[in-house]
């Protein structure tokens, strides 16, 4: 049984800065990693039109579709073809924990020192990102070992948790 990654203190932050930060309506809007589909609804209730996500959970693609998103399964990258404005990666950013159980890990560790999936993210995201597109990355000041390449990078929003301090990164190529 896979969980659905519900709406946390991260995704509640991401909006609050996507609010502040997001003003063109009419950019091409990817999620990677949409979880419960809460970040879509935001945007969508916001007036974003061209919104589309992905998931590598079946169950949280059927649950975004029971909701009316555009959400179609893929593993990161795997089945997308198009290119988009914005790209949003709320990714599962912790270190390995041996005492977290499996199901609840597919949501919340990204690799042994946490950025190991998001530097598999960042591989291939400038593929699809149209010219002049941006990518806001979520993390933790415990994810450990990301690689940012040769994106440009821009601190736009930061929270004291208590014990960890989220980041959100604007990235350009």
């Amino acid at each position: 049984m896979t969980l659905i990654y519900e709406p946390s203190e991260d995704t509640y932050f991401l909006c609050e800065v996507l609010g502040k930060n997001v003003k063109d309506k009419s950019m091409a809007v990817l999620e990677v990693g949409v979880g419960s589909g809460y970040i879509l609804e935001f945007l969508k209730e916001k007036g974003f039109k061209k919104l589309e996500g992905v998931d590598i959970n079946p169950k949280s693609v059927k649950v975004c579709k029971d909701k009316g998103l555009n959400v179609f399964e893929s593993n990161l990258f795997s089945n997308i073809k198009g290119k988009y404005n914005l790209i949003i990666f709320n990714s599962p950013y912790l270190p390995e924990d041996n005492l977290e159980d499996s199901d609840s890990a597919i949501a919340t560790t990204g690799g042994k020192k946490g950025g190991e999936l998001i530097n598999k993210f960042l591989r291939k995201a400038e593929n699809h990102l149209k010219k002049n597109g941006k990518i806001l990355l979520l993390i933790s000041s415990l994810t450990k070992g990301i690689n940012f390449r040769n994106y440009t990078k821009k601190l736009i929003g930061e929270k004291k948790l208590f014990y960890e301090k989220l980041e959100i990164w604007e990235l350009s190529i």
